[in-house]
């Protein structure tokens, strides 16, 4: 069976298209927040060589090009939307983009210093065959993945699954998940919407009218958490955070190979 088989149907032809008329400042602002991460939980290495699976519009990398976080970037993306996005962004570092399939990497063994996956896994079929193939074509590896599984989850599936997330994962699932696959978690990050994200999302994005009262409400919420967190600990931190980062480095087998 070929990979490409493996994507169903419905789903490429929904990401076909996906970037085609998306509001470039949301995704800007969006992504300016997850390439932070991705610098945050690497602040202690450096790469040379890196790559972006599901490099989406390029507006992360965009954003890493900016900061001269690694001199030679590539990016693969399953929609030809995405892959014309990257292109015209004419980042300097990108040396290329390709369209793929969803799960077969088309380099080589260890190819890559950095693979980076962020908001990804969530949106994948069968994402154990796809952290194989990272695993194979890397050396460290980031994983940003939103924190959607929490208490009201039920109440929240239609919004989850309107953007594509066919996976909710928690930052314990999370790093069972990888080091069943062959990885160590090396440092991480749980990370809360910042105000100015909110107050896009809530202005812009949903209409509503641009009070002081609401601008007050998003910050004092933010406050609180922020102090929750404080007090509370990772424990808490992981509980309220919306988005969790990982920096993973391959171990020498998969929990699964080694016992097969």
């Amino acid at each position: 069976m070929k990979n490409v088989d493996l994507v169903s149907a419905g789903l490429k032809t929904s990401y076909d298209s996906f970037y085609v008329g998306l509001d470039e400042q949301w995704r800007m602002l969006s992504a300016k927040y997850k390439a932070r991460n991705i610098i945050d939980v690497c602040a202690k290495q450096q790469f040379k060589k890196i790559l972006e699976v599901g490099a989406g519009d390029g507006s992360i990398l965009k954003y890493l090009d900016e900061w001269q976080f690694a001199p030679e970037m590539h990016a693969l993306e399953i929609s030809q939307s995405g892959v014309q996005q990257i292109e015209s962004r004419k980042i300097v570092s990108l040396k290329s983009v390709q369209l793929f399939d969803g799960y077969g990497v088309p380099f080589g063994d260890n190819e890559f210093d950095l693979v980076i996956l962020s908001h990804v896994l969530e949106h994948v079929e069968f994402e154990r065959m796809l952290l194989r193939e990272i695993r194979r074509v890397s050396k460290y590896v980031v994983i940003e993945v939103p924190r959607d599984y929490r208490y009201g989850v039920d109440k929240r599936m239609k919004h989850f699954l309107s953007y594509g997330h066919i996976n909710m994962y928690t930052p314990t699932s999370l790093r069972f998940l990888v080091q069943t696959e062959g990885f160590e978690v090396i440092t991480d990050k749980s990370s809360l919407i910042n105000p100015e994200v909110t107050k896009f999302n809530t202005f812009i994005n949903q209409k509503k009218p641009r009070n002081l009262f609401r601008s007050l409400k998003i910050e004092l919420e933010y406050f609180v958490k922020t102090v929750l967190v404080t007090l509370g600990g990772r424990k808490r931190h992981e509980q309220l955070a919306s988005a969790y980062t990982v920096l993973l480095q391959k171990t020498k087998d998969s929990a699964i190979l080694a016992n097969t």
